[in-house]
């Protein structure tokens, strides 16, 4: 039998959002075995499909787009920046400085950073993983705790995952945050949150779900008369902003001006716009007029509510559904080059819970995963030879 028949055919906790499935503990090393296998094939499919197109799959993978910058960033610190042929200016504070600072300490003993931050990437891409598996079968089960895991190993841009990019360290962080939150474990939960604004600015959306769950928590407490918990909460709450509002804070002062690393990122093309220009790329191959755009934008969001709606009525933990909303409107609504939207959507992995329940009653889920696994190792390979992740 397969690994994923026997996750398969595991039994999984019951809870009261899945009523079908039976108890078990689960093994968050069959989960990492699960996720290792299918990252395994995908980068088997990458290095022979750069072979034969004459390019080399490591550099693809530690050396292209804002790997580069990673590396710059660690290895000159923020002083480094680019004059655009179209007069912008790149600078590179436009990326938040957790992933090169531990490039860095990678290259203090004897490693360059574009090989560090590969390095980081593949271990933080397995502590994604457990954290997703934990998180996962804290509020479901196990079975669906496995299925979440395959299914954000096998997502079409899961090749960036395996990239020296930050996104598998945001979502290490992020998902552990998650998970630390709805256990309680305040300052665990606000420590993580912190990292995680040091990695991206979404970040930010960590902080939200610990703000969230510490107002209900408060009000339980007040309810209850029990307020032993109030210094864990407001040091969860102190701690969980700092990280990404300080280094946005850092790089205003740098600049000369509050909203200096807003300015930074309009100098890469980035913003935040509603959804507005990734509605007028939808509708151009239709004609692009602005009554079109609108109805493409109302469609969009309206996906995007009706998606966390789903999450709200089947009974998620809300703080888990603030971190998607927030994480999910950041990606459709920025205003940046839509090559990176699938990749700004990797860390909004709340939005595979419900497919994974319906996977995980499924007595036929292993044929779909195998076609995903497939479909995900051969289009990372295209897309990283070709336009990438930008």
């Amino acid at each position: 039998m397969s690994l994923i028949g026997v996750l398969l055919s595991g039994s999984s906790r019951e809870s009261s959002s899945e009523k079908s499935l039976p108890t078990s503990h689960g093994s968050v090393f069959v989960a990492l075995a699960a996720f290792a296998a299918i990252k395994i094939i995908g980068l088997v499919t990458l290095t022979i499909y750069s072979v034969v197109n004459g390019k080399n799959a490591l550099v693809l993978l530690s050396a292209r787009w804002d790997s580069l910058w990673y590396a710059r960033v660690a290895d000159h610190g923020y002083t480094y920046s680019v004059q655009a042929a179209d007069g912008r200016h790149l600078s590179s504070m436009a990326f938040f400085p957790l992933l090169p600072w531990l490039e860095r300490a990678g290259s203090s003993v004897g490693i360059d950073s574009s090989t560090a931050g590969l390095a980081i990437s593949q271990i933080a891409s397995l502590a994604a993983a457990a954290g997703l598996f934990q998180l996962t079968r804290h509020m479901i089960g196990p079975r669906a705790g496995y299925l979440l895991v395959i299914l954000w190993a096998a997502l079409p841009v899961a090749i960036v995952q395996s990239m020296a990019y930050s996104e598998s360290l945001f979502v290490a962080l992020a998902a552990w945050g998650l998970c630390f939150l709805l256990r309680k474990q305040w300052i665990l939960a606000g420590v993580s949150a912190f990292f995680a604004g040091l990695t991206r600015p979404i970040g930010l959306a960590v902080a939200a779900s610990i703000f969230c769950a510490a107002f209900f928590a408060i009000l339980s407490a007040r309810k209850n008369g029990d307020t032993r918990e109030y210094w864990r909460i407001v040091v969860a709450c102190t701690l969980s902003p700092i990280g990404a509002a300080g280094y946005i804070l850092w790089v205003g002062a740098q600049t000369g001006g509050a909203f200096g690393y807003f300015k930074i990122q309009a100098g890469w093309g980035n913003g935040f716009d509603g959804g507005l220009a990734f509605s007028k790329f939808l509708a151009a191959p239709l004609g692009g007029h602005w009554a079109l755009v609108l109805v493409v934008l109302i469609v969009l969001l309206a996906l995007v509510a009706w998606s966390h709606w789903v999450l709200f009525r089947q009974g998620y933990p809300l703080p888990v559904v603030v971190y998607s909303v927030i994480v999910t409107l950041l990606a459709v609504g920025a205003s940046g080059y839509f090559g990176s939207k699938p990749r700004f959507l990797i860390p909004a992995f709340p939005l595979l819970l419900p497919l994974a329940v319906a996977l995980a009653r499924s007595k036929r889920a292993t044929p779909w995963i195998v076609i995903a696994a497939a479909i995900s190792a051969g289009y990372g390979a295209f897309w990283l030879n070709g336009s990438g992740p930008l």
